[in-house]
């Protein structure tokens, strides 16, 4: 098969993870499922054992062709080396955390960062010893370089925030963590294919492979992506003994959301600048969280570092509206469900104000917040709906 690296990514997403054209066989790789795994005589079972790191079959949660060419195809796009696929994002937070992470270390992580990674952090992580700061996600290099400390071993990111869509300098955070000594650990879900994160120093990189690479809300699974062999060794071991394992059955439905993924993004892409567009000239709105849009908080950085826009953006309203207004809007949208996840091929809206949790003084708005998530519905069908709703929130503030 020619390097595909070379090739387009359309290409890339069609021909990553199966069969070349020259072998016999079905073009989508096979989906196996098993627990035992039988092997012929001791002897090679223990030379199977022995090879640390390697795509083997020794028993099932190490794995098999089915998460193999999913754990390829992910490597492949996010432009890393090795890929370890986990049972949700959520897992693929903490594994990195509990695997680079020991007793007595020091973590840095922004203050807009995921709501569940953050409680992570403040519990187990807390309970085995590691202890965490949070930073102002806008932080520079130098503001960085100032919070580490001798022990601090992973400083964590995540660009855009996924509520409030603050973007960070990845370079320039990368290089004082390095200086420092610590791995990068990075959030990359709303940067899927427009964020190459180890070309920006990324160490280790995740996704929530429930949202866009699988892309039709129907599967939890999560990845996590190296790109040198000495923290993929790290990775892989870990992961193996926390017992890390996501179903192939997951992993095969995955693989088959990549096929598609490129032409989902792009239409996604669009239908959420329109809106976006739309939606920062009414007058309901006090300002449009989306990184893409010339003068929005991040664009300059997004600009340098980004080569697009996913379909995720918040939205700020006016402080005269309360945030039970916004309430009112969400709940009378047609066509957006009020869901928690995004990435998928349906459009939602969740009010996030009162339920962002910040402690490093970042994510001040005046006015209340919702998050927007745009589908694959006809454009001008979502700008109806939200125009309708808006008309409702202005009646409910009265």
């Amino acid at each position: 098969m020619a390097d595909l690296s070379k090739l387009g990514f359309h290409t890339k997403l069609s021909h990553v993870g199966r069969r070349s054209k020259h072998e016999h066989g079905f073009v989508n790789p096979p989906l196996l499922r098993g627990s035992t795994v039988l092997i012929p005589t001791v002897a090679q079972r223990k030379a199977l054992q022995a090879q640390r790191g390697a795509q083997v079959l020794t028993y099932g949660t190490g794995g098999s062709e089915t998460h193999w060419a999913l754990e390829a195809a992910i490597a492949e796009i996010e432009g890393g080396t090795r890929c370890y696929i986990v049972s949700t994002g959520l897992a693929a937070v903490t594994t990195p955390l509990l695997v680079f992470l020991k007793a007595g270390d020091h973590m840095l992580m922004p203050d807009h960062v995921y709501g569940p990674a953050r409680n992570f952090a403040g519990g187990i992580l807390k309970q085995f010893g590691v202890e965490t700061t949070f930073y102002d996600p806008c932080i520079t290099g130098e503001g960085l370089a100032a919070l580490m400390r001798p022990n601090t071993k992973v400083v964590y990111a995540e660009s855009p925030g996924s509520h409030t869509f603050e973007v960070q300098d990845i370079p320039a955070i990368a290089a004082a963590a390095h200086a420092g000594g610590a791995k990068v650990i990075m959030d990359n879900t709303w940067g899927i294919h427009h964020f190459q994160p180890f070309q920006h120093g990324v160490d280790v990189s995740i996704q929530a492979a429930t949202k866009y690479l699988a892309g039709h809300s129907d599967v939890l699974i999560g990845s996590i992506t190296v790109n040198n062999e000495d923290d993929w060794l790290t990775l892989h071991a870990g992961a193996r003994q926390l017992g890390q394992y996501a179903s192939p059955d997951d992993c095969w439905l995955t693989l088959r959301g990549i096929r598609t993924m490129g032409v989902r993004l792009a239409a996604q892409q669009d239908a959420a600048m329109q809106v976006a567009h739309w939606l920062r000239k009414r007058p309901e709105v006090a300002q449009v969280l989306h990184p893409g849009l010339p003068g929005a908080p991040g664009h300059d950085l997004w600009r340098r570092d980004f080569t697009g826009a996913c379909s995720l953006f918040g939205v700020e309203f006016k402080p005269e509206f309360t945030a039970e207004a916004t309430y009112a809007f969400c709940e009378a949208l047609e066509l957006f469900g009020i869901g928690a996840s995004w990435g998928g091929y349906e459009s939602l809206a969740v009010p996030t104000t009162g339920g962002i949790t910040r402690t490093a003084g970042s994510g001040q708005f005046a006015g209340p917040l919702v998050r927007i998530h745009i589908g694959l519905e006809d454009v001008d069908d979502l700008l109806a709906d939200i125009d309708q709703a808006l008309a409702k929130m202005r009646a409910f503030a009265g």
